[in-house]
């Protein structure tokens, strides 16, 4: 627990008490006073003093909150008004615990009658203090040339604030001393640690498998409508009304406006491009939460925002705003559970859009994050470094500014090579692993392919007998040949013999209907039967006709080597009776 800074003042009927506690959570508060104790607490300060003098709880005790200062103001009533309470600048003092006396003093001096309360007490102190909470004066720490502190924040403006919340801010930021961690080693250190986090597997698992990336993906968040309802208007920024009408804020986001403090910001040229090109990387950050999440807020909402960016983790400066876009780049493939190249450039265009609506989607955006961090503890300390300052500055901000920003970021061309994760390299790689896989699979079907029977009963004779499939294997290919490409002729002697011939010749083959052929027969005009043939058909007839009875006699060599299965086979509805 830290002590915070205090002092004490009183009147005739009041003791004030002013505690100064910046980067507190207001909201959360408790004070207990009794008599001469009076003790405050605000985490991550506590604050227990001896008071001088008794007050009391009457109902007229009051409290104040100066939330520019940082200041609790405390009014408490004394027991006895118009006592004067003395020592109230001994603040040493005041910090010790009084101890009750438990036993007489051993040596007493001889001829008095009784020991004054000053004396029981300091006899007691000799005795040892139980301190509970160890207790130091608070002090003001100031720069010294010699050990310069190193500044963050909003504006690079604060200074020395993580040395005194260590506890409380090493659950929220990664690195661990930027107080006296200059920005040139912050960002080496980031590096580092992200090279070390980074994991292939996880990368090419979202990068094989991104069924549910192709969902978060279609997601449309709440900037989309209005950015659209802008490019449907007059497409200029010179109206800059209207397009503050397309933001609306709620009334909680507008009860919070009203707490905030108007201030001014003085900051210098290069203070004020680190306002800007962090302001760049919180919304891209928050911008990928929100996607991810599909606007649904979660307990690792905060967690992911301050996560992903560099600057509320590391406190990181930047100088352009390539090296931010980058910098997002490479924290979303190595730190949240969904880790895509297409997601960084989803967000990328998301911030874009949010830019360009200007300053009333950018205090949006800006006051859900505050709410984020307001209610996730420790995260709330980021918004007294940087949020709540965003939310009053972003107000004032000139349009312009923030519309040359916008087209700073859509000129940045990122690709995989920048990241420095050597992502091309890993996916090549996994690539020709799978195609090897799959290549190796592949292989023993094709030399274990066997052709596909026309019925049940073809494959059934084939698997006891393999005298038809090689009697099959002796037709010549001139044979095959004349089937694939018949003649005029052929065509006119189609007719129930012609078919059925047809058919047993091709059961005779061990054919499942040769594709070729059955387009070849599709494809010829159909001609007119004659009742005769000429005399230049008759060869072809009783070509037709030897092949017939050669069908015929394999036919029933197959039905002798399967056990005399049956007297006939069934071909296209016709039965052919076996010799």
């Amino acid at each position: 627990m830290l002590t915070p800074a205090f002092e004490l003042s009183q009147d005739p009927d009041f003791l004030t008490v002013a505690i100064r506690v910046p980067y507190a959570r207001v909201s959360e508060f408790d004070v207990y006073f009794e008599g001469s104790d009076f003790k405050f607490y605000a985490k991550p300060y506590f604050l227990r003093l001896t008071l001088p003098g008794r007050i009391v709880e009457n109902g007229s005790e009051q409290g104040s909150y100066d939330a520019d200062k940082g200041i609790f103001t405390i009014r408490l009533p004394k027991e006895t008004p118009g006592q004067h309470f003395e020592g109230l600048n001994m603040l040493t003092a005041l910090l010790a615990p009084r101890k009750s006396r438990t036993a007489k003093p051993l040596v007493e001096e001889i001829g008095t009658s009784e020991v004054s309360e000053e004396v029981e007490e300091d006899d007691a102190d000799d005795e040892g203090f139980d301190w509970e909470i160890e207790q130091t004066p608070y002090e003001e720490i100031s720069e010294n040339p010699l050990n310069p502190q190193c500044h963050y924040g909003f504006g690079n403006l604060r200074a020395g604030v993580v040395h005194r919340l260590q506890d409380e801010l090493s659950d929220v930021i990664d690195i661990k001393d930027p107080d006296f961690t200059p920005a040139a080693e912050r960002r080496q250190k980031r590096l580092a640690a992200e090279l070390a986090k980074f994991d292939p597997d996880h990368y090419l698992a979202d990068y094989f498998e991104d069924e549910e990336i192709k969902q978060i993906l279609k997601y449309k968040p709440w900037w989309t409508e209005a950015y659209s309802k802008m490019m449907a208007s007059s497409g200029t920024s010179q109206d800059q009304e209207l397009h503050a009408a397309l933001v609306s804020f709620s009334e909680e986001e507008k009860y919070q406006l009203r707490k905030f403090v108007n201030k001014s910001y003085l900051l210098e040229k290069s203070a004020q491009r680190q306002v800007y090109y962090s302001l760049v990387d919180i919304l891209l950050a928050y911008c990928y939460e929100t996607r991810v999440t599909e606007g649904e807020r979660n307990v690792e909402s905060a967690w992911n925002i301050r996560k992903l960016s560099p600057t509320l983790c590391w406190f990181e400066t930047w100088t352009n705003v390539h090296e931010v876009v980058v910098s997002f780049g490479r924290r979303v493939l190595c730190y949240p559970l969904f880790r895509h190249f297409k997601l960084v450039l989803k967000a990328y265009s998301d911030t874009i859009k949010i830019l360009q609506l200007g300053k009333s989607a950018i205090l949006k955006c800006l006051l859900d994050i505050h709410k984020i961090f307001r209610e996730n503890d420790p995260a709330y300390i980021l918004n007294d470094l940087y949020i709540s300052d965003y939310c009053v500055w972003i107000q004032k901000a000139k349009s312009k500014k923030l519309a040359a920003v916008a087209e700073a970021l859509k000129k940045v061309s990122l690709t995989k090579a920048q990241l420095g994760l050597e992502l091309e390299e890993l996916e090549a790689a996994a690539l020709l692993v799978q195609r090897e896989e799959t290549a190796s699979e592949a292989v023993p079907s094709v030399s274990g392919q066997q052709p596909q029977p026309c019925s049940p009963e073809t494959d059934k004779s084939e698997s006891e007998s393999g005298s038809t499939a090689s009697s099959g294997s002796e037709d010549s290919d001139s044979d095959r040949e004349e089937l694939r490409q018949p003649s005029a002729a052929e065509n006119s002697l189609e007719g129930p013999f012609l078919q059925e011939s047809s058919s047993l010749l091709f059961a005779g083959r061990g054919l499942c209907g040769d594709p070729a052929i059955q387009d070849s027969e599709v494809s010829q005009p159909e001609l007119p039967a004659s009742p005769w043939a000429p005399a230049g058909r008759k060869p072809l007839i009783e070509e037709l006709g030897e092949y017939l009875e050669t069908t015929v006699q394999v036919s029933g060599a197959e039905g002798a080597t399967a056990g005399n299965q049956g007297s006939a086979q069934q071909r296209d509805g016709q039965q052919v009776p076996s010799d």
